[in-house]
């Protein structure tokens, strides 16, 4: 199939076609072993022009207004000529395996923008709150020209600190008025972040959004910072409001211009690309297990000797794990 021709990816995603770079996101994604091979061949091609967007994550608790948000954002930067790509993570059911991956209908302004492309992709049952493959068909968005990625997270979980290892700038998105603002949200998620913002500082809102954002304020003096180069701001916005996401926009600029002048940047992105490779060798090492026929052949025998309590469970991980 042409589709599934190398060259024809290639080219395709350096004349921004939409198509193309939807099917070589979709290869990327598969984990069937030769759409695996089809996009490595891809990805090795695009490695060289990747590198230049301002990559930023964006989480925050269930009812935050994350979609809202980087509708606001993204078209306020879509307006100003760049062009953004938004990855958004929907969570993918441990029931019945399926995601709803209806982003692009809660971004309604943002996805009809020529200047945009928002890829919704199932997380599937990757932990970090990022879909496996998202790293990679960030890199794609990069080579196709998108000068900002945003990558919009499942929700803040327990480990709900993945993409923090694959962008530039971790944003928090809070909400006043909820009782304790820090509930629901982990401390290795505000060690992490780069800013916390408040959302929706409109209306009768504003005064719970002020009272929140001194206490968080104070909660954060109690974080200590990863550098003395940035201290993590609070900062509020309105996603209703037009332009009402620009400080936090801005706030990603300064970041990036202080850690670019102390070198710290390009630093931070080796480290990650390292990262990135040893989470690629777990989860490459999960599916070689699961897909091991002489391990498979085992644990039904192995799974009935820990029922009946005549091996214990590390000696039944051990047992089969010796097989690999």
């Amino acid at each position: 199939m042409v589709f599934n021709d190398p060259d024809v990816l290639f080219q395709g995603i350096l004349d921004n076609n939409r198509r193309l770079i939807a099917k070589t996101m979709t290869l990327i994604e598969s984990n069937l072993p030769a759409h695996q091979q089809v996009a490595q061949r891809v990805m090795e091609r695009l490695l060289p022009l990747t590198g230049k967007s301002v990559r930023l994550g964006i989480t925050g608790v269930p009812g935050v207004g994350k979609s809202t948000f980087i509708e606001n954002l993204g078209v306020y930067l879509a307006d100003a000529g760049h062009r953004v790509a938004v990855l958004a993570v929907d969570p993918t059911s441990q029931r019945s395996g399926g995601s709803i991956l209806g982003d692009k209908t809660r971004m309604e302004r943002l996805s009809a923008h020529e200047n945009s492309f928002i890829r919704p992709s199932p997380a599937g049952d990757t932990l970090g709150g990022v879909a496996v493959r998202t790293r990679e068909t960030m890199l794609v968005c990069e080579a196709a020209g998108f000068d900002v990625i945003l990558v919009e997270t499942v929700g803040v979980g327990q480990s709900e600190t993945r993409v923090a290892s694959m962008v530039d700038f971790f944003l928090v998105l809070m909400i006043a008025g909820a009782g304790d603002e820090l509930q629901g949200i982990k401390k290795g998620v505000l060690e992490l972040a780069d800013a916390i913002v408040i959302n929706k500082a409109d209306g009768d809102n504003l005064v719970p959004v002020e009272r929140a954002q001194r206490d968080l304020e104070l909660a954060m003096h109690l974080i200590s910072s990863e550098t003395p180069t940035w201290h993590t701001p609070v900062l509020t916005c309105s996603s209703v409001i037009e332009r009402g996401t620009k400080v936090v926009w801005e706030t990603v600029l300064d970041h990036r211009r202080k850690f670019k002048k102390t070198k710290e940047f390009g630093q931070r992105r080796k480290q990650q690309s390292i990262q990135w490779m040893w989470t690629l060798v777990e989860e490459g090492l999960k599916q070689r297990f699961k897909n091991n026929k002489k391990i498979n052949d085992q644990i039904p025998l192995v799974s009935h000797q820990v029922e009946a309590e005549k091996m214990s469970p590390s000696a039944a991980a051990e047992r089969l794990l010796s097989y690999l």
